[in-house]
């Protein structure tokens, strides 16, 4: 019984309290992140009274609230010849795999038994884990699940009727299949040097520190392979650039013939996609729960100011720490839709294909190369800084275009 209730108050707070409600968030972020980002108003429409003669927005909030409101309250329209069951089951697929791959998430630290009283513990339970599901071919499961995501767009597109939508649904299915590929080889490389398949102990091997002072996380040790995975999710979630499947004011969509909160599922649960994909990076690139110098094995020390020492403290600032590692995650995906302009869809196959492909199994075979020659994984670190430091004279220095000149002046 007490297993039961663990599972379920950690369905509660990581499936419904975080994802679900990062996922809200991230909507009003979307709006209101743009408009600083565009140099427009953004909501300013949707309030309830006003104040000095100005409508009182509260910062937006008011504006996601009237959308689900509408969407709540509009009449859910059916096409005739749809498939029925299928037109309605289409947008909970893709909550479904979300759910179902965040159980498998580490959120924090294990605990051990003992914290609790020994009369809710059944016997031979030594450990419980922050994670509804602690299995041992966790990110295997993972790359099995989430690719069953993408039957949501082609379900929804040909339950339809539609031959637009139809187009819609291949056009999706298409763009995260070709990305699948991508997405599970650049994973290779951290499970060769982790070697492991179980998400906590790959977040467990990223403690400690290189060199001295830096985190030895997933990002410094294979730094080539977190920006394929970045760029692949993002592609898999279907985000701009890479929202061809959802551009709407150009290519007609999935999801045409959906109305009321059934459209409403398919937006929210791409939010709640981004959350499932930030959790994901968190964990194989930014050490999961891990922060040097700030949450150790036993205790919790803030510059040595404030102490806090044994397995909750640890537990409790481990998962604080992950959930704000995954919030960084999925604003930079939000930041990254109002920077870059939509690709064409030649163009996008052709980077997933072309680009990310070969860069991925080129980054196997040296990673395997590296490790076979130093199975400590300290020749690997400094190929990865140097790595890294290549990115950033490319970016430093990379090509600038000369500033234009006005006619006339």
């Amino acid at each position: 019984m007490f297993l039961l209730i663990a599972t379920l108050l950690k369905f509660i707070f990581f499936g419904l309290v975080f994802a679900i409600g990062l996922a809200a968030v991230l909507t009003w972020m979307e709006r209101r992140q743009s408009a600083y980002s565009q140099d427009r108003l953004g909501p300013t429409r949707a309030h309830f009274f006003k104040i000095g003669g100005k409508p009182f927005t509260l910062f937006g909030l008011l504006h996601i609230a009237a959308d689900g409101a509408s969407m709540f309250f509009k009449e859910p329209v059916t096409p005739k010849n749809a498939d029925k069951f299928l037109f309605k089951i289409a947008p909970l697929i893709g909550w479904t795999t979300a759910l179902v791959t965040l159980a498998l998430i580490p959120f924090g630290p294990s605990l051990p038994s003992s914290v609790f009283p020994a009369s809710w513990i059944p016997e031979g339970v030594e450990t419980i884990y922050l994670q509804m599901a602690h299995v041992d071919s966790g990110i295997l499961i993972v790359l099995a699940i989430g690719s069953l995501g993408v039957y949501g767009a082609a379900i929804g597109g040909w339950a339809s009727n539609n031959r637009f939508a139809l187009l819609g649904g291949l056009r999706a299915t298409a763009q995260s299949v070709s990305y699948e590929v991508a997405l599970g080889l650049t994973l290779v490389g951290i499970l060769m040097a982790y070697g492991s398949t179980e998400l906590g102990s790959i977040v467990e091997s990223q403690n400690g520190l290189l060199f001295g002072f830096l985190p030895a996380w997933g990002l410094f040790i294979q730094p080539l392979g977190a920006v394929l995975f970045f760029i692949a999710a993002t592609a898999e979630t279907k985000r701009t650039p890479f929202d061809m499947p959802e551009g709407e004011s150009e290519i007609i969509g999935y999801f045409l013939e959906y109305s009321s909160m059934q459209f409403g599922l398919f937006m929210l649960g791409e939010f709640l996609e981004i959350v499932v994909l930030g959790a994901l990076f968190t964990t194989l690139f930014l050490g999961g729960w891990q922060f040097p110098h700030l949450i150790g094995t036993d205790s919790v020390s803030v510059f040595g100011l404030f102490t806090w020492n044994g397995p909750v403290a640890v537990a409790v600032s481990g998962t604080l720490v992950f959930c704000v590692k995954t919030f960084f995650v999925c604003s930079l995906q939000l930041q990254l839709r109002w920077t870059l302009p939509r690709f064409r869809y030649d163009q996008v196959m052709r980077l997933g294909w072309k680009t990310l492909l070969p860069l991925a199994l080129i980054n196997i075979f040296v990673t395997a190369g590296l490790i076979w020659w130093d199975p400590t994984l300290s020749i690997l670190s400094y190929v990865s800084i140097g790595i890294i430091l290549l990115f950033v004279l490319v970016v430093i220095a990379g090509p600038r275009r000369p500033p234009q000149v006005a006619h006339g002046h």
